[in-house]
């Protein structure tokens, strides 16, 4: 493992976590959110994670744990991996507050309404949702940094999938402290700072486990972000395609996601 290697792998995850500052823009520039954009990109992450975690991921992780534990307890320790992800980002997602979870829609057009005499309300909500978002984004960091590590290739399509999932939650940090502070500075500064998490997780995932990668722990940290981004992607993702646009908008992104990554996958063989 190479220093260019490490640094490529850190720079796709920092660019994957700061996109929550796309999301800022987006939410401050605007008059009206592009609901149908969002739900088309939003789908179209959720095809291509679903897809590489299911098709590329998981596989790669059953081989390197079947060649180094055997056959069956390879499988068996990728089966069990692969639910201890989804487990984990369970687990998670169920400590955020739901009325402060990133996954909650918000609108530029539908908050002037909302802001009115309730200002301090609406700054607890885009710090919560700031918490909230630096939390959910620690394990992702780390799913970004270890597939950017093992293909670079793979590293990159993850990570576009994983920005553009970072958008709507730069949206619910920005609009809420925009409206309750009046300044798009701090609003933009604060979403933009709140998606810092993903690079962290990536180091310190690093720095704990970087002189233990050896075959096992690739492949179970492997079968664990196909968790992660499988669970990320039908809890999140979908859903809240789904409430930015119309349903068939999401699914079409879906399906252009799985497509788009099963042809870049061919083009590596």
């Amino acid at each position: 493992m190479t220093f260019d290697a490490v640094l490529f792998a850190f720079l796709l995850t920092l660019f994957a976590g700061l996109s929550t500052g796309v999301g800022s823009l987006f939410a401050l520039l605007g008059k009206k959110t592009n609901t149908r954009f969002l739900s088309v990109t939003l789908g179209f992450s959720a095809g291509v994670m679903i897809y590489v975690s299911m098709v590329e991921i998981l596989a790669k992780a059953k081989d390197s744990l079947a060649l180094e534990l055997g056959v069956k307890s390879g499988s068996w320790m990728t089966v069990g991996s692969f639910f201890a992800g989804i487990f984990l980002i369970a687990v998670i997602d169920k400590v955020i507050p739901s009325g402060e979870n990133p996954h909650e829609i918000y609108k530029v057009e539908n908050m002037d309404e909302a802001a009115n005499g309730k200002e301090k309300k609406l700054m607890r909500m885009g710090l919560m949702s700031a918490l909230a978002i630096a939390i959910h984004n620690f394990p992702e960091g780390i799913a970004t940094f270890a597939s950017a590590l093992h293909n670079p290739s793979l590293g990159i399509a993850i990570a576009v999938a994983v920005a553009i999932h970072n958008i709507p939650e730069g949206i619910a940090v920005s609009v809420p402290v925009y409206y309750a502070t009046g300044s798009r500075k701090k609003a933009f500064w604060l979403s933009f700072l709140s998606g810092l998490s993903e690079p962290l997780g990536a180091v310190l995932g690093f720095a704990v486990l970087g002189r233990y990668l050896n075959g096992v722990t690739f492949g179970v940290l492997f079968a664990m972000v196909a968790g992660i981004m499988v669970f990320i992607s039908l809890d999140e993702l979908l859903p809240t395609a789904r409430e930015y646009g119309e349903p068939h908008l999401s699914i079409y992104g879906l399906v252009a996601g799985m497509m788009v990554m099963a042809v870049s996958l061919l083009l590596f063989i």
